[in-house]
């Protein structure tokens, strides 16, 4: 069964080549394009993609308020990849808070976007490893809170598994690490995600550092 996939994203000629890439995958079936936010959000409730590219800087109605929307409308909603030209992007921090799987820089190698948008797809999240540093030192400079609600619910390997979630690192890389399989980390990070009332991995990852249940370089 093909991802649905749709592009938002007021440049022309960045939609066309993005069509193109994820069109030329047999897995991946592009169903519809955005221009602005407000096309986004209406083509997203016509046509319940499963994965949306959304570029963060659009007229009309930006990103971010066009991402917010389209979360709070419930389930089932799409996976969110923002696309941004600056990893510095003032907006990459709400836009991950407002619901964003994750995000990638304008100018991605066309391997790493088609991979990113399956991963998204089947539930991982996809956050570049110099954000993640960044997400951790902007977290890091805040008064802590206290511990999420559902973080004394995890088993001991399953806060073993948050913790390498928090640090960025894949299902496979965790399963290499806490040699068991990958369908087993699987399974732990949904009883996690189910546990803390979180959607997907980067809003656990950002419930954690926000409430100071994980500290750069400890847990």
């Amino acid at each position: 069964m093909s991802t649905t996939v749709l592009v938002a994203d007021d440049q022309e000629l960045v939609r066309a080549g993005l069509l193109t890439i994820l069109g030329r995958q047999p897995d991946l079936e592009v169903v519809g394009e955005a221009g602005d936010g407000l096309q986004a959000v209406a083509a997203v409730r016509r046509l319940r993609p499963d994965v949306v590219l959304m570029d963060i800087r659009m007229p009309n109605l930006d990103g971010l308020e066009a991402l917010r929307r389209i979360v709070a409308d419930g389930e089932p909603a799409p996976r969110v990849i923002v696309l941004t030209t600056f990893d510095l992007d003032e907006y990459v921090f709400a836009a991950l808070r407002a619901g964003a799987s994750g995000f990638l820089l304008k100018g991605t190698p066309t391997e790493q976007l088609v991979t990113a948008v399956r991963a998204v797809a089947e539930g991982d999240a996809l956050i570049d490893p110099s954000v993640t540093r960044r997400l951790i030192e902007e977290f890091a400079r805040r008064p802590t809170a206290s511990p999420p609600p559902g973080l004394d619910e995890l088993t001991a390997r399953e806060r073993d598994v948050l913790d390498l979630v928090a640090r960025g690192l894949s299902n496979v890389e965790i399963a290499e690490r806490l040699v068991v399989s990958a369908a087993t980390v699987k399974t732990h990070v949904a009883h996690i995600l189910m546990k803390l009332g979180v959607r997907d991995r980067v809003q656990a990852v950002i419930l954690l550092y926000e409430s100071g249940a994980i500290t750069p370089g400890g847990g």
